[in-house]
């Protein structure tokens, strides 16, 4: 599915988005996090040792939404870790975003990257 002008427009804006994990009982892991929107992927950064970070290495299936309720933009896809060096263009993206310099980050270590499989806006 393409997405709108309007819906590509507020993935390179939003500030936050939703994050939904599976836990391995089965239940949802819902998180606010800070991404980043490159070529087609999201990107997010995170701490490996975390729910979000235990949850993606048994199950990689994720839900992102932005936090408009009234206009959503949601991605169903999945997650998987980037290696490192890290694309300097995504780290470029949270630098510019957040004031964030990935490359030096101590606590969130993991860099993950959302390959969308389905999109819903409205």
């Amino acid at each position: 599915m393409d997405l709108s002008p309007e819906a590509l427009q507020k993935l390179e804006s939003s500030q936050n988005i939703w994050f939904s994990s599976v836990r391995p009982n089965g239940h949802p892991h819902l998180a606010p996090i800070w991404f980043a929107w490159y070529e087609g992927k999201l990107y997010v950064c995170i701490e490996a040792e975390s729910v979000k970070g235990r949850n993606i290495a048994k199950n990689p299936f994720v839900v992102l939404a932005l936090e408009d309720g009234s206009n959503p933009v949601i991605c169903e896809g999945r997650a998987k870790p980037v290696a490192t060096p890290w694309p300097e263009a995504v780290t470029a993206i949270f630098k510019r975003k957040y004031d964030w310099d990935l490359n030096v980050e101590k606590r969130y270590t993991q860099l993950l990257i959302v390959t969308p499989e389905k999109w819903l806006y409205w």
